[in-house]
């Protein structure tokens, strides 16, 4: 099979990227041929044979300055011409069974969906986020849980400024939706897969392609993922340092629990200075922030724990973050929001707490860390769920099928 895999960012920028690249070494490795498609950026790291295809970078966080960079960035996020050309003349060169899209919104636009149409390629789109129900993707007004535009219409989002409070931001995102909706931009795709069942239900809600939508939950390698063999440990946590991951809470919890747990941070973003500062004040020389980290050495430092960590604040959809932690061996306090109930099982693999609430994080440590064989026991029963449930080939062969389905809607060979 040939499979072609759009993205906006060709190289571990988050999640969205980290699985489209590691399902793709999946298929590479089970005999597919796989080609990329995307922006045109400098820290690309896939071979990209195709890149004199792709659309000119445009940075959108921050906005352009000036008049017309705005305005030319405003029309890419309607609809790129450029995009749709890129991807018509690399379906043409490398004739893929089936297109496999991703993060496409802004930098792409569903513009490239054109290109697909009129190739009669089937095209399957996996989606990380609530985009296609919230204009500003992540179900926030404001740093709240919101999901007023799920049913009241995508227009809700410019009258409640929840775009960081911006008129004008706010009414650009909400524009933009209410034009693709307007328009069915993302009709030419067959298939949708949702990782988790909380993030599909949001869909059907928004009256995003109910009939379309397959769950499909991610995958984790287990096989090259060394588990935990020793209990004890502190706490860990794993993401992008941003207001909605919740690490300020994390950071009050630990203050709450006793002076020798130490929490190690992994990751990088825009609220390091300000979480840098907190952990200094508010639990001094017991909060250590490493950085971006590669795979390996992420996975030692969870290893080295005995609990990891997900306070986020906004509706998690299947974040790789609990999944890698199970791999590891290593048991997760996750909060009570979006597809995060549907990973952790409360006294057998973690532990849920209640969302922005640093008492009930620390208890949910508390209860984890007070004793270090039965969070030994609960990691490795999350270790045993991702080998039963999250295996590569059980991804692999769910991901085909809902290819095969997507053909057979289009009506093209499966």
């Amino acid at each position: 099979m040939r499979v072609l895999h759009v993205n906006k960012f060709l190289y571990r920028r988050g999640g969205a990227e980290g699985y489209l690249l590691d399902v793709a070494e999946l298929q590479r490795g089970d005999g597919d041929e796989v080609a990329y498609f995307g922006m045109d950026h400098p820290e690309n790291d896939t071979p990209t044979p195709y890149t004199r295809h792709f659309p000119p970078l445009v940075e959108l966080e921050p906005a352009p300055r000036g008049l017309r960079p705005r305005t030319s960035a405003a029309a890419r996020m309607v609809w790129s011409p450029a995009s749709r050309r890129g991807l018509a003349r690399v379906i043409e060169d490398f004739r893929p069974d089936v297109v496999h899209l991703h993060n496409i919104y802004h930098q792409l636009s569903p513009s490239v969906l054109a290109a697909t149409r009129v190739a009669r390629v089937p095209a399957v789109m996996t989606l990380h986020d609530y985009k296609l129900a919230c204009p500003s993707y992540q179900m926030l007004d404001r740093g709240r849980v919101c999901d007023a535009c799920v049913t009241g219409g995508p227009l809700r989002a410019a009258r409640r400024r929840c775009k960081d409070g911006s008129l004008g931001a706010s009414s650009l995102l909400a524009v933009e939706s209410w034009l693709h909706r307007l328009t069915r931009a993302y009709g030419p795709v067959q298939a949708f897969v949702s990782p988790s069942r909380f993030l599909a239900q949001v869909m059907t809600r928004a009256g995003v392609f109910p009939d379309r939508m397959h769950v499909v939950p991610h995958f984790v390698d287990v096989a090259a993922t060394a588990v935990k063999q020793t209990p004890g440990g502190g706490v860990v946590f794993a993401g992008r340092l941003s207001p909605e991951k919740g690490v300020d809470v994390l950071i009050e919890a630990v203050a709450q629990l006793s002076a020798e747990v130490v929490l190690d941070v992994a990751g990088d973003g825009p609220a390091r200075a300000d979480l840098t500062e907190l952990a200094r004040r508010r639990a001094p020389g017991r909060v250590r922030f490493h950085g971006r980290l590669d795979k390996a050495r992420l996975q030692d430092l969870v290893r080295s724990a005995a609990v990891a960590a997900v306070p986020s604040r906004w509706n998690e959809n299947q974040p790789m973050a609990v999944l890698e932690a199970f791999a590891c061996g290593v048991p997760v306090v996750a909060t009570d929001l979006g597809g995060l109930p549907e990973l952790v099982t409360p006294g057998v693999d973690g532990e849920v707490v209640a969302a922005d609430d640093p008492a009930a994080l620390a208890a949910g440590l508390r209860r984890v860390l007070a004793d270090p064989q039965r969070a030994y026991r609960l990691g490795r029963a999350g270790r045993d769920r991702i080998e039963r449930d999250f295996s590569p080939q059980a991804h692999l062969s769910r991901l085909r099928e809902v290819y095969a389905n997507a053909g057979r809607r289009i009506g093209a060979p499966a």
